[in-house]
């Protein structure tokens, strides 16, 4: 192990081992062999490795999504996203992740499937908002008020809904993810303009909100 990696805080350790822990959790699992062999290639001690992973799999796969995060933000900078519209970033940066996870689509099946159990919930929750935060954020969004969660409740939604398609899709350059993300942004659009339209109708901002959560639970496809 060198110098450097010797030096590293735990934290650090997670950063470094985190984009390659998925290519080994497609076929270790999301399991300490997975961790062993990342950082037997990077040159990390294979203990030290253990112990920046010590929270077990969720705690693995909390690092990988940060890393897509980290990853989606250099692929998409600033003044590359300022050209597009804002549907077209949100579209950009949902893409962008896709073509990031497109080479480890085993390890996130796996990972989908633990977080998918009850006991992961909240962690799962947590995690899909954050990177809807993520891209809203490098999208430009300030909003503060309700605004604020709606929005990124409802990319999560979308978000969630596209990765599920996305496992097992099998089109060229996954069309058919990318087609399913355009339409269900676009069901998102039409929403928001009705949203605009019984603003400031007595009950209007909850008859919008209800709307809203009728589409997470029944997606138009």
């Amino acid at each position: 192990m060198s110098d450097d990696i010797a030096d590293m805080t735990l934290d650090e350790i997670r950063v470094l081992l985190a984009p390659v822990l998925a290519r080994h959790a497609a076929f270790d699992g999301w399991r300490k062999e997975a961790v062993a062999m990342a950082a037997a290639e990077k040159g990390v001690d294979a203990d030290i490795a253990a112990l920046a992973f010590a929270d077990g799999p969720v705690d693995m796969i909390d690092a990988w999504f940060a890393s897509i995060d980290a990853r989606m933000l250099d692929a998409l900078p600033a003044d590359m996203l300022d050209a597009l519209s804002i549907r077209r970033r949100i579209i950009a940066l949902v893409e962008a992740r896709l073509d990031l996870l497109a080479p480890d689509r085993e390890a996130l099946r796996r990972a989908i499937a633990i977080l998918a159990l009850p006991t992961n919930a909240a962690r799962a929750t947590r995690l899909g908002w954050r990177a809807a935060d993520v891209m809203w954020r490098a999208a430009g969004d300030t909003a503060t008020d309700l605004a604020h969660y709606t929005k990124r409740m409802t990319l999560a939604g979308v978000y969630a809904a596209t990765l599920l398609v996305f496992v097992d899709d099998e089109s060229e350059a996954h069309a058919d993810s990318r087609a399913f993300l355009a339409r269900r942004i676009e069901g998102v659009m039409r929403f928001e303009k009705l949203k605009a339209q019984v603003k400031g109708v007595g009950g209007g901002e909850r008859l919008s909100l209800a709307r809203f959560i009728g589409r997470l639970r029944y997606p138009a496809v």
